[in-house]
């Protein structure tokens, strides 16, 4: 095989990587700023005489600390979609594993990612807020 291929091959996973790692940084840094300038802009508003409860909630990754429900509620949902997704996989798998190769018992694999989503969609219903 090419040189230039083995290296290409190698490039993929490590560009990959770095592109990811890339962008989490990126995407951080982004949402502190934005934080940083709501704060500013709700500490003038105070100043200038307007009530804080009147003011909108801070964006970002913290407002779940002015707003605890909705934090919990979000959290909740997420981890029902991710609960759902591992779910369709361990199922769509053992059915896969099971049509391709009936006589085996290669199908049981697919418990394992069905069994993590169950848990996971245990974990929403513990999770998921209440009315009072």
């Amino acid at each position: 095989m090419d040189p230039f291929f083995q290296l290409f091959t190698l490039a993929i996973p490590i560009i990959a990587i770095v592109g990811g790692i890339t962008v989490a940084i990126v995407r951080l840094i982004t949402q502190a700023r934005l934080e940083e300038l709501a704060r500013r802009e709700r500490i003038a508003a105070i100043e200038r005489g307007v009530d804080p409860s009147k003011l909108p909630p801070l964006p970002g990754a913290r407002a779940e600390i002015y707003a605890p429900e909705d934090g919990r509620l979000r959290r909740a949902q997420g981890m029902l979609i991710g609960a759902l997704i591992v779910l369709a996989v361990g199922i769509g798998l053992g059915v896969m594993l099971f049509v391709f190769e009936p006589h085996e018992k290669h199908w049981i694999i697919g418990l394992i990612p069905t069994l993590v989503g169950c848990a996971l969609l245990a974990s929403c219903a513990i999770i998921w807020p209440r009315k009072s």
